[in-house]
């Protein structure tokens, strides 16, 4: 069979949600704004197989790959039939990407023994409890506490903001010097971010994404923004942080807003991966994350019969 893929688009939205909202599960990249933001770096479509939602890519060797499919268990089963035949139709076995632990559970479950799974340690998602991250209570969080008294002492006219249509154009400018200050043109991987991050701004209203910004400093300028939405009935997640380093304490700072004033209604936070980068991996486990959403790749480990 024949299965037409297409490019993702803003309209796209409200038809790929309905069947995302059948995952219960916490990954952070099978959500909207996530998906159609970074398909500009990494080539991404979508198509509805079988009544499932099933996503495209393509692994670092141009190798085509696809997401387990979103919809109810019994669809989600002839999906991986016509996947299956398709991939084989290309003279290709079977690779999919994203998946998580109940996921390859069921899919080994309706084919016993004949797929593997690698998990990638450097793309599992940190989930945090909101009420951890909000009262920061307890011995082990006793240094973030002190980082954010020594803010609210360096800064006594610090204001927190939901970021509304009047006040994203501030956290614009400001995402633009941080990149002047941060070297982002000189690292591919830190440019393509940054432009994730422009866009979210510029489309914040169109993606229904959630925000808060720190003012600090005379002048009462932005000197910190983040940027998430919610991500199933139990979890909202964090996409984009941003502070200037030289401020200190402004990281957990709007780390703590944030969730004081936009996550109550959840029970985890979930800020994403570390992408392996040494300092980056610090800083997410010096919070004690509730546990780890794990993600692999799922290739075939025998032919299929």
């Amino acid at each position: 069979m024949e299965i037409a893929f297409k490019k993702i688009e803003l309209e796209d939205r409200e038809l790929i949600d309905r069947y995302l909202e059948k995952k219960t599960y916490r990954s952070c990249e099978l959500i909207f704004p996530n998906i159609y933001l970074w398909s500009r770096k990494y080539p991404t479509d979508f198509a509805v197989v079988e009544d499932a939602l099933v996503f495209r890519g393509y692994s670092d060797e141009g190798e085509t790959s696809v997401t387990f499919p979103a919809g109810e268990p019994e669809q989600a089963h002839k999906a991986m039939d016509a996947l299956i035949e398709w991939f084989e139709g290309h003279g290709d076995a079977l690779r999919m990407h994203l998946v998580q632990r109940q996921e390859f559970e069921l899919l080994d479950g309706w084919y016993p023994g004949k797929f593997q799974i690698a998990y990638d340690r450097d793309s599992a998602d940190y989930v945090y409890e909101t009420e951890k991250l909000t009262t920061l209570a307890g011995k082990k969080l006793h240094g973030k506490r002190n980082h954010i008294n020594k803010f609210k002492e360096s800064n006594p006219d610090w204001v927190y903001e939901s970021i509304q249509e009047g006040n994203a154009e501030e956290c614009f400018q400001m995402a633009l010097k941080w990149r002047g200050e941060a070297g982002c043109e000189e690292d591919e991987e830190k440019r393509a971010e940054m432009c994730v991050t422009l866009n979210a701004l510029r489309l914040f209203g169109e993606l229904k994404l959630r925000g808060g910004l720190l003012r600090a400093r005379p002048e009462g300028e932005v000197i910190a923004f983040t940027i998430g939405e919610p991500l199933n009935s139990d979890t909202f997640v964090v996409h984009i942080e941003k502070a200037f380093a030289e401020i200190q304490g402004a990281y957990p700072m709007i780390n703590q807003q944030f969730v004081t004033h936009e996550a109550q209604d959840y029970q985890y936070v979930n800020r994403e991966e570390d992408t392996g980068a040494e300092g980056l991996r610090k800083a997410k486990l010096s919070y004690h994350p509730a546990f780890l959403v794990e993600k692999g790749v799922v290739t075939c480990q025998k032919p299929l019969e």
